[in-house]
């Protein structure tokens, strides 16, 4: 983490003071919501850079420096933003200056909130890592983490777990082939997540048989804290092989389908604290959730979980390009840790005007001379908001209802499909460096043709890694069209011109 201060860091260079106040957000989006609020009198730096992920991106010196100069600080997240940067933001922002998350207060703003659905379209079940609680007896902040780390392996090959980033690029958690060394406190074979979070991931084995990896938990409340220790336990997993016959484990639950995490609770409500088994068989809303302890279940990875190493030298630590390997696919689409809650609040535009709202009214505590001008730039930019979301229900209207299909590779457009009618039927794509499998080809190919889909969409940022349903798309005709998400690129430049970019495209790629 990026912990520095103005008078003890000589190349953190004071930028000039020209009157104005400075704001920083975390990314481009909100960037623009704060100048159209602010105008003139704000200077807006994003830390995400155009086109960046905020879900991925590090921060870097430059950033720092615009948080300690800052006025006041806007960021999304419900776990939006990559971790560091969050991190970076509530270590470097002096204590006095406003830290606004504005997603978690826009509900006070009349925004409207919806869970985050995730659809499990696997073969196999989807294994990721949760944390539940918010660990405030423990003083944890939304700026703490909680160390998952594999302590040791016995089984008849490797294992590793890991999940592949926005761009392609593979992020290892646990890889037994070097062994685990205790003397660094298992720091290369460590998964870090912020409290009540939780990560989608790959798990690869390269042999068959039976495999027993061991783990254990810790709380950081601060960077200054001693590790908390939050428990230890051993998951089972049977690879290629019956999982009913698991040695020593007669008559375990086998979990083999929908999705599960192991998980530990930061607030001691399950088991005492320690490691378990959060289970939902039937995958979504998780509304069936079980818990289920370690020592009496046993995870299947079937023989259908067989694939290749791809051929992309990034993906050495699997083995050699072509070997197969049994794997439980990571599901979704880039480091995507999150909470409950869909984070992509301003694709509903009422949303947005929340934002807006919340932005006017910090503006307006921290230079109370100037507060006539940033309501009246508030008042004019909500009317431009309230054409524009007029403007994006007629457009989407104008689809027939058959037609109002999204398939898209990220899932960032809960809110849109909830506010304007449009029917989320996204297909969860493989990792965008892998090579795709049949299973994941046919799957998607029905659903594309089982809902006689005319389009497909991708974001600009992304579509160059999304490989199967780009392929998909082109052997069936249909078109690949831009959405936009989480970022802008030198055609979109506002949120106003991204969102009216984005009904246009529906309706006439759909329409």
């Amino acid at each position: 983490m990026l912990a520095v201060t103005a008078g003890g860091c000589g190349r953190l260079a004071t930028p000039p003071d020209d009157g104005r106040v400075s704001v920083v957000t975390t990314t481009g989006i909100l960037a623009d919501l704060a100048r159209q609020v602010g105008g003139e009198l704000v200077d807006v730096e994003s830390l995400v850079p155009e086109g960046g992920d905020p879900h991925s991106h590090e921060p870097t010196l430059r950033d720092v420096r615009d948080i300690v100069y800052a006025d006041a600080a806007f960021s999304n997240y419900l776990m939006l933003e990559e971790q560091n940067l969050i991190r970076a933001l509530d270590a470097n922002l002096p204590e006095d200056v406003p830290n606004v998350p504005l997603a978690e207060r826009a509900a006070r703003y009349a925004a409207e909130i919806i869970p985050l659905v995730e659809n499990v379209n696997l073969d196999t079940i989807w294994l990721g890592l949760r944390v539940r609680g918010t660990g405030a007896e423990l003083g944890a902040t939304r700026s703490s983490e909680v160390r998952l780390a594999a302590t040791g392996l016995d089984g008849p090959g490797e294992l590793v777990g890991y999940l592949t980033e926005t761009f392609g690029e593979p992020a290892v958690f646990f890889d037994s082939s070097d062994g685990f060394d205790a003397g660094d406190g298992y720091a290369d074979d460590t998964a870090t997540l912020p409290p009540d979070a939780h990560t989608h991931m790959s798990w690869a084995f390269t042999e068959p048989g039976i495999y027993r990896l061991d783990m254990t938990a810790q709380a950081v409340p601060t960077p200054q804290d001693r590790p908390v220790p939050l428990g230890e336990t051993t998951i089972t997993f049977a690879v290629g092989v019956d999982p009913h016959t698991v040695p020593g484990m007669d008559g375990a639950t086998v979990l083999d389908a929908g999705h599960a995490d192991i998980a530990v609770d930061l607030d001691g409500a399950e088991p005492a604290g320690g490691l378990y088994l959060y289970a939902d068989p039937e995958g979504g809303r998780h509304a069936h959730q079980e818990v289920h302890s370690p020592t009496e279940t046993v995870i299947e990875v079937p023989n259908k979980a067989i694939t290749e190493v791809p051929g992309d030298p990034r993906f050495r630590m699997l083995g050699r390009a072509g070997e197969e390997i049994h794997q439980l696919p990571q599901a979704v689409l880039g480091r995507h840790v999150h909470g409950e809650i869909d984070p992509h609040l301003w694709q509903n535009v009422r949303n947005a005007m929340a934002y807006v709202k919340i932005i006017r009214d910090t503006l307006t505590e921290i230079d109370p001379e100037n507060a006539a001008t940033y309501r009246a730039n508030a008042a004019h930019y909500l009317e431009e908001l309230e054409d524009l979301d007029t403007y994006v229900a007629a457009t989407i209207a104008e689809i027939p209802a058959s037609r109002r299909y999204l398939v898209t590779t990220h899932d960032a457009f809960g809110y849109l499909g909830e506010a304007y009618g449009l029917d989320i039927a996204g297909f969860v794509t493989p990792n965008p460096a892998t090579e795709p499998s049949m299973a994941e080809r046919r799957r998607l190919g029905e659903a594309i043709d089982n809902l006689s889909v005319p389009a497909v969409f991708l974001e600009p940022n992304l579509r160059s890694r999304s490989s199967t349903l780009t392929q998909i798309a082109e052997e069936r005709g249909v078109a690949i069209c831009p959405i936009y998400g989480d970022a802008f690129d030198e055609e979109v430049t506002s949120y106003v011109a991204m969102m009216r970019a984005n009904a246009d495209s529906l309706r006439d790629c759909l329409g």
